[in-house]
């Protein structure tokens, strides 16, 4: 009986390291299950995430990333929006002011921040219906509230969104800009608008700020600062028209599309223009020509065009 016994002992220890590997082998395999598991887990929501961005937005962050392969010896900081770089292109370098006898860049910006919430995904036209409303008879209309991390924009998504009924282009370009005889609807000024953009480039390191006296009264002024940001600006508006040109707006980037039509509107196209040699001068100012002459509700209507830019471009050129 005791050799029975001792065998039996003998065996169990045989087969003991066996089952220990065979335990093992098993909780190796629960975790890296566990772990595909929470992989795949977050693999779905990932893709959940991406199915509920606007085209809007994805097209917004596409440009942004290709901006960042063009600009990869730049700061964040100095990626402008479509307000600011009209106001840039207007801004005398070392005066740091606008010019006095320029009436149109107020109502150009308001235009810049319709088309840069329409870019982003956050405003679009409402639908032409079965009777085909022009462009300057359809309501704006919020796609997404969305806060966008710039004051001024938000500060307009926000009216436009709590508007009801919904206005048309050309009625958000006058009640922004504060030209309504309503006063009812003077609420939706915005109020010190270059102020408020000079400011931003201030926080960007593009301009700074000083104080000049002009006889009667003492004015505060945004002198250039960064000379290497504007002249990149300058440059990309002179290649959109000479060494990039490519002939279809439906081709050209929007964003620079909506700047070149909106820096003609702000009467500040010209300071772009002035460094380049009379050839290059006359061939840009006829491609603007070319572009200005187009009609918005075509373009409007083919694949892939942004209605509410082709709206705002109406507004400004008809």
């Amino acid at each position: 009986m005791s050799a029975i016994l001792n065998k039996e002992i003998r065996v169990e220890e045989e087969e003991r390291p066996g089952c220990m590997l065979v335990q093992t082998m098993t909780s190796l395999t629960q975790r890296n299950s566990g772990l595909v598991q929470r992989r795949t887990e977050a693999s779905r929501s990932a893709a959940a995430a991406d199915k509920e961005k606007s085209p809007g937005e994805d097209e917004y962050e596409s440009r942004r990333g290709e901006e960042e392969e063009e600009d990869k010896g730049d700061s964040k900081e100095t990626r402008l929006t479509l307000m600011e770089e009209v106001l840039l292109l207007g801004l005398k370098d070392r005066e740091g002011y606008t010019s006095f006898w320029n009436d149109c860049i107020s109502s150009g910006l308001r235009g810049c921040m319709l088309i840069e919430l329409a870019l982003r995904g956050r405003l679009q036209l409402e639908a032409s219906g079965m009777r085909r409303k022009s462009l300057l008879t359809r309501k704006v209309i919020c796609k997404s509230d969305a806060p966008t991390g710039d004051m001024l924009l938000d500060e307009a998504l926000k009216h436009v969104k709590e508007t009801q009924p919904p206005e048309t282009v050309q009625s958000w370009v006058e009640l922004l800009s504060g030209e309504t005889w309503n006063p009812l609807k003077l609420h939706y000024q915005l109020r010190n608008v270059r102020e408020r953009l000079a400011k931003n480039l201030v926080e960007k390191g593009v301009l700074t700020t000083e104080k000049q006296n002009f006889l009667l009264f003492d004015m505060t002024t945004h002198p250039l600062t960064n000379n290497t940001v504007k002249q990149r600006l300058v440059r990309k508006v002179q290649e959109a028209v000479l060494e990039k040109w490519v002939n279809d707006p439906q081709r050209m980037d929007k964003r620079i599309l909506a700047l070149l039509f909106l820096a003609h509107s702000s009467d500040v196209l010209e300071n772009a223009f002035a460094p380049l040699l009379d050839d290059q001068y006359d061939l840009a100012m006829k491609r603007v020509r070319m572009l200005l002459d187009l009609e918005p509700e075509a373009e409007a209507a083919k694949s892939g065009a942004n209605e509410l830019l082709w709206a705002v471009v109406a507004a400004f050129t008809k």
